[in-house]
């Protein structure tokens, strides 16, 4: 019984140091690109990532490259993000981002894959909706 309650907090430990981790990587894209900061996008990216989208009824890619580079440094954009859920096994992880912005009257809802390389949560995959605010 002892070895079991040392296994299991172990891996309590272990799970809350991933999710802190996970939660950086995430809040270093959602204040990233709220606050004109690319340097904290490419340290929550991994530089092969791309964003997937739909729109009019098409299948849409856009590299992460550009996505980075569109996030002009010192230029803050009114955006107020917050992470909705986290589910991670292993080295992979899936979250769910809420992005209001107000300017657009949008609300973007951000689904994220992340997988653990070299030790460092990133973000490897972004697909993405909105809808408009209610009137």
């Amino acid at each position: 019984m002892t070895l079991f309650l040392l296994f299991a907090g172990i891996l309590l430990t272990h799970s809350q140091s991933d999710i802190e981790n996970i939660n950086k990587t995430l809040y270093d894209y959602i204040e990233g690109t709220a606050n004109g900061e690319p340097e904290r996008l490419k340290q929550a990216f991994h530089e092969d990532f791309n964003l997937y989208f739909v729109k009019n009824d098409s299948l849409h890619v856009w590299s992460g490259k550009q996505y980075i580079d569109n996030v002009k440094p010192g230029r803050k954009s009114n955006r107020i993000g917050k992470v909705l859920s986290i589910d991670f096994e292993g080295n992979a992880a899936i979250a769910k981002i809420e992005i209001l912005m107000p300017a657009r009257k949008r609300i973007y809802t951000d689904y994220l894959m992340l997988l653990k390389v070299n030790s460092k949560w990133k973000i490897i995959h972004k697909s993405f909706t909105f809808k408009n605010y209610p009137e």
